[in-house]
């Protein structure tokens, strides 16, 4: 049996339901609020010293973190990550891409405005996430001009990665209007088998999601 211990609203965490479901993995999901301390308790941080979600655990203890390592296990041997050499590195490209240039920035942009109160000084930030974040969609749109997906000749784990936070950076802010491309492969990602789409964050979460965007 494997447990997941994540934060629904999160992306990071999505991302590892997403491809559960689409496996078709039995699995138990454990609710961790990261938003309001969940992770920095004693019993987490001696599982997780890094004190944040996802976090994966097998029976026999072993726990897994961080996102996308969680991805390419899980997704080892499967269609989700490509067999052939060449392909896998240009999947995992767009993973190390996902946690380096995009999500530090679409996701974080996000977070500020539905999970930080409205006088935050974070608030002050924004403007520079968000055009760091329109310089990540561009970098997508121009590969998906001729590209279907990011993951090789199909869909697989680089997709889950990326559509994340791609699906709600408006909630930071960041329009997805200029992207074309993107907003095609946004809606071939939501049909694949198996979808299950984001949760929709809490009436608290998203009143200061509407004020602020």
């Amino acid at each position: 049996m494997i447990t997941v211990h994540g934060f629904s609203p999160s992306g990071n965490c999505h991302k590892v339901k997403l491809l559960l479901e689409q496996l078709g993995r039995e699995y138990a999901w454990v609710e961790t609020d990261s938003a309001r301390g969940a992770t920095r308790t004693p019993e987490y941080l001696a599982r997780n010293p890094n004190g944040k979600v996802p976090m994966l655990e097998l029976d026999d203890g072993r726990v897994l973190v961080e996102s996308n390592a969680i991805l390419c296990w899980l997704a080892d041997g499967t269609k989700f990550l490509p067999s052939d050499p060449w392909q896998k590195a240009q999947a995992l490209s767009w993973m190390f891409f996902e946690q380096y240039s995009h999500e530090p920035y679409v996701a974080v942009a996000r977070f500020i405005c539905g999970w930080t109160p409205a006088d935050s000084p974070r608030r002050a930030d924004l403007p520079k996430l968000r055009e760091r974040g329109h310089a990540a969609l561009a970098v997508m749109e121009k590969h998906l001009a001729s590209n279907p997906w990011f993951s090789g000749d199909a869909y697989g784990i680089a997709d889950i990665a990326l559509y994340a936070y791609t699906c709600v950076a408006p909630h930071g802010g960041i329009a997805l209007d200029a992207y074309p491309a993107l907003r095609g492969w946004l809606a071939r990602v939501e049909a694949t088998p198996g979808f299950v789409p984001l949760p929709a964050p809490d009436a608290q979460a998203q009143a200061l999601i509407d004020q602020s965007t």
